[in-house]
């Protein structure tokens, strides 16, 4: 299998995608907004997906709840920021269970069986708006907590969890889907605070690099792309569970697709991203990241079996809790 997750164009699956898949074989597929219209249509896209490359990949999304949703009302349900909910809950972790309990349902439900969940970043008074109501909580405890919490959900409910954004991302004060956040707390503070809850929750099976320069470590190069910052979570975190890097596209890496591609697969990532459906830009990052490498391909086994078929829920009665929680 190439080592590569990519995000379809739209709402149905092209004949050129389906010929290059197949060809490929890229691990699995994420999906965005402009791949979703409805669940009969949702359903159908992951038929297909799975149809052409001939085996279960895994599908995945962001459905955090909040502002970071792909499916959206009228179809699926809408939940406030996941830092409002800890915040107004009458208990936070049982109605953070609920509501990824619920989440995961609706997933499960149109044959996705990944979502780019749950969030071990620490919100900090200078987070950038983009990410800090996304997050859970001030203190590592907190997150910590609220992170188990979310991937136990995703798991009862036939979803796989992908721990983000490691090794944290809560410092940064500028959006990496523009540019380069750079942190230069030094190393004992970071693993002490921000490394901390990763370190904690080694036990999820995938997980997300943030591009996130940490000075003190390596001031060269962001997190993605850092051979040493890849042996900070694989030794000094101890994370082992299968790693992908955050969208390729984003403005934070520097270089084309390709040679962003080429320099995270060196420095350590297992799995490259690409999400926005270009053409030519598959065709390079392809390429660029060739197949899995044999330990990678042992972290990717080791977590699609953990996909199991749901538990059975009382989803009105979910519903109900949920509303009485919040009040």
């Amino acid at each position: 299998m190439n080592a590569t997750i990519f995000g379809p164009e739209g709402l149905e699956i092209t004949d050129w995608e389906r010929v290059f898949f197949r060809e490929v074989q890229p691990l699995g597929f994420i999906l965005f907004a402009r791949n979703i219209d409805n669940p009969d249509q949702l359903r159908r896209l992951t038929h297909s997906l799975r149809e052409a490359v001939q085996r279960d990949a895994p599908i995945l999304i962001d459905q955090e709840g909040g502002r970071v949703q792909r499916m959206r009302a009228p179809h699926w349900r809408e939940y406030p920021p996941a830092l409002d909910q800890m915040a107004r809950a009458s208990d936070p972790l049982r109605a953070h269970w609920v509501r990824n309990r619920l989440i995961a349902a609706e997933l499960h439900d149109v044959g996705i069986d990944a979502n780019c969940a749950p969030l071990a970043d620490i919100a900090e008074e200078a987070t950038h708006p983009v990410l800090k109501n996304r997050l859970y909580g001030y203190d590592v405890e907190t997150v910590v907590a609220a992170a188990k919490v979310c991937a136990d959900a995703h798991l009862a409910g036939g979803v796989l969890p992908i721990l983000k954004h490691i090794p944290g991302y809560g410092r940064a004060a500028v959006d990496s889907h523009k540019d380069l956040p750079r942190v230069d707390a030094p190393g004992a503070e970071l693993d002490a605070w921000d490394f901390a809850p990763f370190a904690a929750l080694t036990d999820i099976p995938m997980g997300m690099t943030a591009h996130i320069v940490f000075s003190d470590i390596d001031a060269s190069a962001p997190a993605t792309t850092s051979a040493r910052m890849m042996e900070v979570i694989r030794s000094d975190i101890g994370f082992d569970g299968l790693l992908m890097t955050d969208d390729l596209s984003m403005a934070a890496l520097s270089g084309t697709v390709a040679e962003r591609a080429a320099a995270s697969i060196g420095a350590g990532c297992d799995i490259v991203l690409h999400c926005n459906g270009d053409a030519g830009e598959m065709r390079a990052v392809a390429a660029a990241s060739g197949d899995m490498t044999p330990a990678a391909v042992i972290r990717a086994n080791r977590a699609l079996a953990m996909r199991k078929n749901p538990v059975n829920i009382d989803i009105p009665a979910l519903e109900a809790e949920l509303a009485r929680h919040l009040g």
